[in-house]
């Protein structure tokens, strides 16, 4: 017969009651979440205005330093307030500015990559100051101006263009190839008149330099139909009015019109014709 029975040992379980609410750790990962996609507005926001342009930079950060003034018509507007009602028709003035910005932008860069290709050929062409890149109020203006030193554009009295003149044409007109604005040619001579009997004037000779330097420009690439308009002011805007006889009157002018003043032009002509 076996001996005393064994007693069994006693085993107590324990379960533990998890509370579901500990199952996500809380709502501390919203706030991580939410930190996160603030800092990615932040930097998408920065690579945007990093690829903006100089001038657009400018009015932004114009805008900031002085709402109200935007508001009030102080500064072009950067962007519409949509809680605000939508921009009178009648007074587009905010919506030109900003785009004349954007035109000036790009005038800057054209008036430069120009200025550059000058240079460059500065030994070919034999020119010094004899070519004028400005930007004014009524946009991008390039002048060949006559120096009176022998380097001249066009002979005296001739619309037959120098080879001088040719080259230099040339020259603008690669570059103002890669554009797309409108383009305007002006003719202008000094105030020295032909015989009182002769048909030929100076009225003719400037719109006939006028369109042959248009030929020169649409030989290099510039588009037909940017040319909107090629005119020949004779005498009537001297560069020198002290002595209108100088020889810096006698000029080809290339103008390449912001879109407010070449709508303005429009507008006249319209006028005129009784539009």
């Amino acid at each position: 017969m076996s001996g005393p029975a064994r007693e069994r040992p006693i085993v107590i379980v324990k379960k533990k009651r998890v509370s579901s609410r500990g199952a996500h750790h809380g709502g501390s990962w919203k706030v991580a979440y939410a930190d996160f996609v603030t800092a990615m507005m932040a930097f998408f926001m920065v690579m945007w205005l990093i690829n903006l342009d100089q001038s657009t930079r400018s009015a932004i950060g114009g805008y900031f330093s002085n709402p109200t003034a935007f508001r009030t018509g102080g500064a072009p507007s950067i962007a519409p307030n949509p809680l605000s009602a939508p921009p009178s028709t009648t007074d587009p003035v905010p919506m030109q500015l900003a785009m004349r910005a954007q035109e000036r932008s790009r005038y800057e860069r054209a008036a430069e990559a120009l200025r550059k290709r000058i240079q460059e050929n500065q030994d070919e062409l034999g020119l010094n100051t004899l070519i004028e890149i400005t930007i004014t109020e009524e946009g991008l203006r390039i002048e060949l101006v006559e120096d009176g030193e022998g380097t001249t554009f066009f002979p005296l009295s001739s619309a037959m263009m120098s080879e001088t003149g040719h080259k230099a044409l040339t020259l603008i007109g690669v570059e103002l190839a890669e554009l797309t604005a409108a383009v305007i040619i002006e003719g202008h001579t000094d105030a020295m008149q032909f015989s009182s009997r002769a048909s030929y004037t100076n009225w003719e000779l400037s719109a006939d330099r006028a369109n042959a330097a248009r030929r020169v420009l649409e030989g290099e690439g510039v588009a037909r139909s940017r040319v909107v308009g090629v005119r020949g002011l004779a005498d009537r805007y001297l560069r020198i009015p002290d002595n209108p006889a100088a020889e810096a009157n006698r000029r080809i002018s290339i103008l390449l019109p912001f879109s407010d003043v070449l709508q303005e032009l429009d507008g006249q002509r319209g006028r005129v014709l009784g539009a």
